[in-house]
């Protein structure tokens, strides 16, 4: 049952992931450099694997958050984005 929860969650982001580039009309680059409207959420979980939160004096900080990260986050919904973007 637990499987197939996780299997649904994957699912559900993907296709959010998805709709939301085709009605951007724009799209991530895959794993040979060109631009897909229909990338995996596998592929876009280790685009991600390199971001960390690091604590330096109390500060938290995020990273290497690079340019093109922050664009295909700006594809998710507003609480996935709040993992990654630390608001005051």
């Amino acid at each position: 049952m637990l499987m197939g929860l996780s299997l649904l969650v994957y699912s559900i982001g993907q296709r959010q992931l998805r709709a939301n580039l085709k009605e951007n009309n724009t799209g991530v680059k895959n794993q040979l450099g060109k631009l897909t409207d229909k990338p995996t959420l596998r592929w876009i979980f280790q685009c991600f694997q390199g971001i960390h939160v690091v604590v330096l004096n109390g500060v938290k900080q995020i990273v290497n958050l690079t340019d093109s990260r922050l664009e295909t986050l700006n594809y998710f919904s507003k609480y996935c984005q709040k993992y990654y973007i630390l608001s005051g």
